[in-house]
């Protein structure tokens, strides 16, 4: 057993094993575990179950999934709505088995991060703090400050990296996003 196997965990580069849909970064749900069973083979995961033996969760409306994660005698449990390909929920009468299955899988994903497994994917980041810390930092060529991570205006993650990039391609220089605004306000 690791003295502190959330830093262990949390250390694992997972950026190489990520897909992104929708402006969103997902970990595959195999890799998640075989990476957790890798380093702890006593690893194990749980669906809860609702009172009539189903796999999702209900009010009515829509449904949710609830599943745990268990490391070295430490579970923690994961909530997540049975959603569709825009993540929206699915409403209750339209859910599928396969919708529930899918649901399952992304909420144990979600479940083995709070072990520390590719818990950065849903901080909005793109890489590990240590490796994070180690990349340099870009100016905004306006205003000076340091352009970090940030979010788009419809709430979606937006790394600096992709800051950088897209406000180099549109304005031709590397500009954080209150400047990239000011920029458009020019170009009016």
């Amino acid at each position: 057993m690791t003295e502190n196997y959330f830093t262990e965990l949390n250390a694992v580069d997972v950026s190489s094993k990520t897909e992104k849909k929708n402006g969103l970064t997902y970990l595959s749900w195999a890799w998640a575990w075989g990476e957790i069973k890798k380093r702890h083979p006593d690893a194990t995961y749980t669906v809860y179950e609702d009172r009539e033996g189903r796999f999702y969760h209900t009010d009515g409306k829509t449904c949710w999934v609830k599943t745990g994660v268990t490391v070295n005698g430490v579970e923690h449990i994961e909530y997540l709505p049975v959603m569709d390909f825009k993540n929206r929920s699915i409403p209750l009468e339209s859910v599928t088995s396969f919708d529930v299955n899918k649901a399952i899988q992304r909420s144990l994903t979600k479940a083995v991060a709070r072990h520390g497994l590719g818990l950065y994917i849903y901080a909005g980041e793109d890489l590990p703090e240590e490796m994070a810390a180690a990349m340099p930092k870009v100016a905004c060529a306006d205003c000076g400050c340091a352009i970090g991570n940030s979010k788009k205006r419809n709430g979606e993650p937006w790394s600096a990296q992709d800051i950088v990039d897209y406000s180099t391609a549109r304005f031709g220089r590397a500009l954080c996003p209150a400047c990239q605004r000011k920029a458009f306000q020019e170009e009016k």
